[in-house]
C-alpha cells in the first residue's frame, strides 16, 4: 500500500498549500466534522454522492469557513456605520436642590437652600462624519475582505469534495485489498492441503508442506492487517462527513476507471485561473490591503463632521419650548507624524505580503494543474501495466499449481507465483486509487470540485 500512502501524502500537501492563510480553516479541519444523528443498529448504504453531500453539510472546514464569512460580514457592517449618521434619542427628568453655603456662597437676605426644582428634556441628536476619506477606505477594505471570505467559503466546498472523495476511494481500495488477500488465502489453503496430502502420500518432502504452511500463515497475517486498515479508514471517512463512528455502513459505489483524454495544458491552466475561488479570494485580499494602505494615507486628510440636537425642555412637557443647536467641525491632524508614518509602513508591509502571496498562488495554480495531469498520466499507465501483471501472475500461478499437482516440480514455484500474484494485486489496487485521486485533484485544481463526476468517469 505504499502507493496509496504516497497519494495521501500528496493530498495532504495539496490541502496545506490551499490553506496557507492563518485565519482560515487548517488542513486538519477538513479531517473533522460535527457529528449529526445517532448510530442505529442497521447497516446503511453510502454512495460517493451521499458521502460528499454529508461532508458539505457537516465537515468542520466548511463550518469554519462559514463562521469566517459571518465575521467578515460583521466587520463590513461595522465599517459601514462609520459612514452613516448616528441618531440618538434621550429623555431627561431632573430634580435638583442646591445648598448654597455648601458651595461656598453666603448672600445676606438670600435663601441658603434653593429648590427643589426640576425640568424635563426630550431630545434627539445627530452626529455625522460628512467627509472622512480614511473611514471610506476602511469600509472598502472590509467589503473586499467580505468578498474574499465568501470566495474562500466556496473554495472550502471544493476542498471537502477532494477530502471526502479521497477518504471514500481509500476505503474502496482497502475493500479491494481485503478481497484480494482473502482470495490469496483461499488459494494458499488449496496449495497447503495439496502439499499435506502429497507429503502424507510420500510423494513430496516435508519441506513442501512447511513452505506452503508458512505462505498460508503469512497471508493470514496480511489479511488481518488489511482488515484493520479498512476499519480505520472507514472511521476516518465517517469523521469527515459527520457520521456517528458507531454507525455501520457499506459503500455502494465501486472504484471507477476510465481512460482520461489528454487536455490542452495551457487552456486548462487558463480555465483554472478563471475558476479557482481561492485565487479569486486572494485577489480580493490584495484589493483590501490596497484600500488599507490608502486609508493610512487618508488619515492625514482633514475630516468634516456635523453634530446637532433638537428637543423640548421645560418644567414638564406641557410647559416646554423647543431648543436645539448645530455644530460643524473641521479637524486636521497636526502632531501625529510618527503614528501616521507607522500606520502607513504597517499597511504597506501588509500590502507587499498580500501581493507576494498572490504571485505565489498564481504559480501554485499552474503547478497544481501540471502535477494533476502528470499524476493522471502516470497512474493511468500504471493501471494498465498492473492489470496486465495481474493476468500474467494468475496465469503463472495456475501453471505452477498444475506442474506441482502433476509431480513435475516442487511447490517452490507455487510459493513464488503466489507472491507475484499478491504483489500484482497490490500494485493494481494502489494504481487505481492513485488514478482516481489524481482526477479529483485535477477537478479541485480547476476549481470544479463539485463537478467531480465528469472527471472520475473520464472526460
Amino acid at each position: 500500500m505504499e502507493a496509496q500512502q504516497s497519494a495521501q501524502q500528496a493530498l495532504q500537501q495539496s490541502l496545506g498549500q490551499a490553506l496557507s492563510q492563518p485565519t482560515g480553516p487548517t488542513a486538519q479541519s477538513y479531517q473533522g466534522s460535527i457529528t449529526t444523528g445517532q448510530a442505529t443498529g442497521q447497516v446503511i448504504d453510502l454512495s460517493l454522492d451521499d458521502a460528499i453531500q454529508r461532508g458539505l453539510k457537516n465537515n468542520l472546514g466548511v463550518i469554519l469557513s462559514a463562521t469566517q464569512t459571518a465575521s467578515a460580514r460583521g466587520q463590513r457592517l461595522s465599517q459601514l456605520q462609520s459612514l452613516l449618521p448616528n441618531v440618538d434619542a434621550s429623555f431627561k427628568d431632573t430634580v435638583s436642590q442646591v445648598d448654597l453655603p455648601a458651595e461656598g456662597l453666603r448672600i445676606p437676605g438670600f435663601p441658603t437652600i434653593i429648590g427643589p426644582f426640576g425640568y424635563q428634556d426630550l431630545r434627539g441628536s445627530l452626529n455625522w462624519s460628512l467627509v472622512d476619506v480614511a473611514s471610506l477606505r476602511n469600509y472598502l477594505a472590509a467589503r473586499h475582505n467580505f468578498a474574499a471570505a465568501e470566495l474562500s467559503a466556496q473554495d472550502a466546498q471544493d476542498m471537502v469534495v477532494l477530502t471526502v472523495g479521497n477518504a471514500y476511494l481509500l476505503v474502496l481500495a482497502d475493500q479491494s485489498q481485503v478481497s484480494s488477500v482473502e482470495a490469496q488465502v483461499s488459494t494458499s489453503k488449496v496449495s497447503l492441503d495439496q502439499a499435506v496430502a502429497n507429503h502424507d502420500a510420500g510423494t513430496a518432502p516435508m519441506l513442501d508442506e512447511l513452505r506452503a504452511r508458512v505462505d498460508y500463515q503469512s497471508l493470514q497475517q496480511q489479511l488481518i492487517v488489511a482488515k484493520n486498515s479498512l476499519e480505520k479508514d472507514k472511521l476516518a471517512l465517517a469523521r469527515t462527513i459527520g457520521l456517528p463512528l458507531a454507525q455501520s455502513f457499506n459503500l455502494t459505489d465501486k472504484a471507477p476507471y476510465a481512460a482520461f483524454d489528454q487536455l490542452d495544458v495551457e487552456a486548462t491552466i487558463s480555465q483554472a485561473h478563471a475558476n479557482r475561488k481561492d485565487l479569486a479570494a486572494m485577489v480580493e485580499q490584495v484589493k483590501a490591503a490596497e484600500e488599507k494602505r490608502k486609508a493610512a494615507t487618508a488619515d492625514r486628510y482633514p475630516t468634516l463632521s456635523f453634530s446637532g440636537d433638537y428637543g423640548d425642555i421645560g418644567v414638564n412637557m406641557l410647559h416646554s419650548h423647543g431648543t436645539g443647536d448645530a455644530t460643524g467641525t473641521v479637524s486636521v491632524p497636526l502632531f501625529d507624524e510618527f503614528a501616521l508614518r507607522g500606520e502607513a509602513q504597517t499597511a504597506q508591509s501588509q500590502l507587499d505580503v498580500a501581493k507576494a502571496q498572490l504571485s505565489d498562488k498564481n504559480a501554485q495554480v499552474d503547478a497544481d494543474i501540471r502535477d494533476a495531469l502528470l499524476d493522471i498520466r502516470s497512474a493511468q499507465q500504471q493501471v494498465e501495466v498492473a492489470k496486465s501483471s495481474v493476468d500474467l501472475a494468475n496465469e503463472a500461478l495456475s501453471e505452477a499449481q498444475q506442474r506441482y499437482k502433476n509431480g513435475v516440480d516442487d511447490n517452490l514455484a507455487v510459493s513464488q507465483a503466489q507472491q507475484s500474484v499478491a504483489q500484482a494485486d497490490n500494485q493494481y489496487v494502489a494504481s487505481l486509487y492513485r488514478h482516481n485521486v489524481a482526477k479529483l485533484s485535477l477537478a479541485r485544481a480547476l476549481g470544479a470540485g463539485q463537478s467531480y463526476k465528469n472527471y472520475l468517469g473520464g472526460k
